[in-house]
């Protein structure tokens, strides 16, 4: 019996470690199976099937499905400040940066639909996955200091930090979500960051008061 059990021991361990890394591998196969099927319409055991590795290997990283869903919601934020931080770059112009800030936005959501999807549709409790609330503060607070750089610098008129914040967020994750959702009538990404282009240009209230918070 001994035997038996170092045995099986070894070949799911094998089959564990097939690709090097697990939890990488089971966060990619999530993301193919969220394409396939939406962020909560699956379970651990396909997702296990889908990487290669046996039904129990998932709970070496993950509790449970949603937990999942917050280590992918997690490397989708951290993964969107990166975005947002390289396509402004060292630009001089606050503004620009700001805008730059808002097309590397649409970019990411377009080039990884499903992160998107599971960052802003999947109930996931910040309670329960800190780290994922954490990585999503990271995001809102990097557009933030994008904004506030305009403020200190004069190239958006004096108003509310946060509102105005909320007001540059509202807009870019608009025409990211019709975006990955085909609602625009673009047929190429490229169109639809131009699209983006023009509407930032046009909405950011540059020269414009801003009204006070109620």
């Amino acid at each position: 019996m001994l035997l038996v059990s170092t045995w099986l021991h070894l070949i799911l361990g094998r089959a564990v470690n097939h690709h090097g890394n697990l939890r990488e591998a089971l966060l990619e196969a999530a993301i193919r199976l969220i394409a396939e099927v939406g962020p909560t319409a699956f379970t651990l055991r396909e997702v296990a099937r889908r990487a290669g590795v046996s039904h129990n290997a998932p709970y070496r990283h993950f509790r449970d499905r949603d937990d999942l869903m917050a280590a992918v919601a997690a490397q989708g934020f951290r993964e969107l400040t990166h975005a947002m931080v390289e396509a402004a770059g060292n630009r001089t112009d606050a503004l620009d940066r700001l805008k730059r800030a808002g097309l590397g936005y649409i970019t990411f959501a377009l080039r990884r639909p499903e992160h998107f999807t599971v960052m802003f549709d999947a109930p996931i409790s910040k309670r329960k996955h800190p780290d994922s609330a954490a990585a999503a503060e990271q995001a809102f607070g990097t557009l933030m200091s994008f904004v506030k750089s305009c403020l200190d610098a004069g190239r958006l008129p004096s108003g509310d930090l946060r509102q105005l914040a909320l007001l540059a967020w509202t807009m870019v994750h608009g025409i990211a979500k019709l975006g990955i959702t085909g609602r625009l009538p673009f047929p190429s990404n490229a169109e639809v960051l131009k699209f983006a282009e023009f509407v930032i240009d046009q909405s950011l209230p540059v020269g414009r008061q801003i009204p006070a918070v109620i």
